[in-house]
């Protein structure tokens, strides 16, 4: 199956194109850069690119992988957009992907573990999550990040709120605050789509679909503090 991924979510995106199963993870064909502020007029010609480059077509995509938050309202607004009016005209399933889920994949820790985005204004949106597994063929398993809640808090919140589990991160300012408060905390690369495609397949396989009528953002606001994630 080809699967396009979709990440707008930052300053910075990406898409990406994969080849995936039927029994065994994806094999990125290509991963191509988004520029920050432009997506609106970027993204539907750079997908139309991107599959020409490779010989394809719309009508190839098998499936959608969309990071669906937290991030900025614009980026994430104009993303889900496109893969919606996809998805709908093909007729094909999208999987919705929280960026902290797969931030949270990305440190490759075992046990309980806790992601954190910088959100701006002194803001940290914050996934606490339990280690798992999805089957994948007859025999493999991939590892993936159960989540127990996602939330936005201050940054004196969050220090206060912090246990003993290993905190990840992309966001070096961020981690610098947790190691003065004596925290475990592990610096990472931020996911980048290909990475989405890779969780959003696991997702896809285990039925983890929603209909472009469905789709929305996640936009983690504080009303939504202590609200646990949607679906689970």
């Amino acid at each position: 199956m080809l699967l396009l991924a979709v990440d707008t979510s930052g300053k910075y995106g990406s898409i990406a194109l994969a080849r995936c199963g039927p029994e065994t993870a994806c094999e990125i064909i290509e991963v191509a850069a988004l520029s920050g502020g432009t997506f609106s007029a970027e993204l539907v010609p750079q997908i139309a690119a991107l599959l020409d480059r490779h010989g394809f077509s719309k009508a190839d995509i098998g499936a959608f992988a969309v990071v669906s938050g937290p991030g900025s309202f614009t980026g994430l607004r104009i993303g889900l957009a496109v893969i919606k009016a996809l998805a709908e005209a093909l007729a094909k399933p999208i999987v919705a992907v929280s960026l902290l889920e797969a931030l949270a994949i990305a440190g490759h820790v075992r046990g309980r573990i806790t992601a954190a985005l910088g959100a701006g204004r002194n803001e940290v949106f914050v996934g606490e999550y339990e280690p798992g597994e999805y089957e994948v063929g007859d025999e493999d398993k991939a590892a993936i990040a159960r989540p127990i809640r996602e939330r936005l808090l201050t940054r004196d919140e969050w220090l206060e709120s912090a246990g003993e589990e290993m905190m990840v991160t992309p966001d070096h300012a961020i981690a610098e605050a947790a190691r003065a408060k004596g925290l475990h905390v592990a610096e990472v690369e931020r996911p980048r789509s290909d990475a989405i495609a890779q969780l959003g397949w696991r997702k896809l396989t285990a039925g983890e679909t929603v209909s472009a009528e469905a789709l929305e953002a996640n936009y983690i606001g504080r009303s939504e503090a202590e609200l646990f994630v949607k679906g689970r």
